[in-house]
């Protein structure tokens, strides 16, 4: 168990990641119950203040709900909200980086583009 964290952030900000990543795959839809602190503190042993703290996050960024007495659930719109988050993380930081890279490397645009199309192809066959 000691692989799933790692020392580069905190724990209850990879937990929040995991949780994020999830609503993105659809794994947990809207109105989905998340499972409880009680059983993400057994599961992966960690201390439930841990796992409350990342619960919290996700609620601050209105991606989730707590409904007193039943848990936490996913809100409507989470996913397209957290879409659209990603989205803009990625055309902001991620493909410049990887534009500056290419550039680095000396491999041209319609290289770049070309690889890109062919990726893509491959991966909606």
């Amino acid at each position: 168990m000691t692989d799933l964290w790692n020392d580069d952030q905190p724990i209850y900000r990879q937990l929040y990641e995991r949780v994020v990543r999830l609503i993105l795959r659809g794994d947990f839809a809207e109105g989905d119950a998340l499972p409880s602190v009680r059983q993400l503190s057994a599961d992966y042993r960690i201390n439930h203040l841990t796992v409350a703290k990342s619960y919290q996050a996700l609620v601050d960024e209105g991606l989730v709900e707590k409904r007193r007495g039943l848990g936490m659930f996913v809100l409507a719109g989470a996913r397209e909200r957290l879409l659209a988050r990603e989205r803009q993380l990625f055309l902001e930081k991620e493909l410049p980086e990887l534009i500056r890279r290419a550039r680095e490397l000396g491999i041209e645009p319609a290289v770049l583009q070309d690889a890109v199309m062919q990726q893509c192809k491959e991966k909606s066959e």
